[in-house]
């Protein structure tokens, strides 16, 4: 693990434990914004349209930042952040196979972070929010 841990964070959800990169030089504004929300905590469910991935709902929620880095094909282990417009703002949090949509269409979002560390749990948690429900999820920065 190579990067500083102020570009390093801890994402929890249920019993899961992953670390995860800023994806800074890409995103810095997505990133910055987030940083000023650690620690960020919330419920997350299974996606209804994006395949492979759970999400954070956040409603109407301004998170203030533009599209940067942008997909809507995320990789497994990729965490976006869709600021909203045709659809509600939300976290999107791919374990496997996803294209990010809503009822809406297919959406875009900023790629902010990706999972560095526990991948090898990125299925596991899946498909614990898929058949167990609503997980809590947690965002904190990683200890130096």
């Amino acid at each position: 693990m190579s990067a500083a841990p102020a570009e390093l964070l801890k994402v929890t959800v249920g019993p899961f434990t992953f670390v995860a990169r800023f994806e800074t030089e890409k995103a810095p504004e997505t990133c910055r914004i987030f940083k000023s929300f650690l620690p960020f905590r919330n419920q997350t469910i299974h996606s209804r349209w994006s395949g492979e991935a759970v999400w954070v709902p956040l409603g109407d929620f301004a998170f203030g930042a533009g599209f940067e880095n942008h997909t809507s094909h995320p990789s497994r282990g990729d965490i976006l952040l869709y600021p909203g417009g045709f659809s509600e703002t939300e976290l999107l949090f791919a374990y496997g196979s996803s294209h990010f949509a809503s009822k809406m269409g297919v959406l875009a979002g900023n790629h902010f972070l990706t999972v560095v560390e526990g991948r090898e749990h990125l299925e596991a948690m899946g498909r614990m929010v898929l058949w167990q429900g609503a997980q809590a999820i947690t965002f904190e920065a990683l200890s130096a």
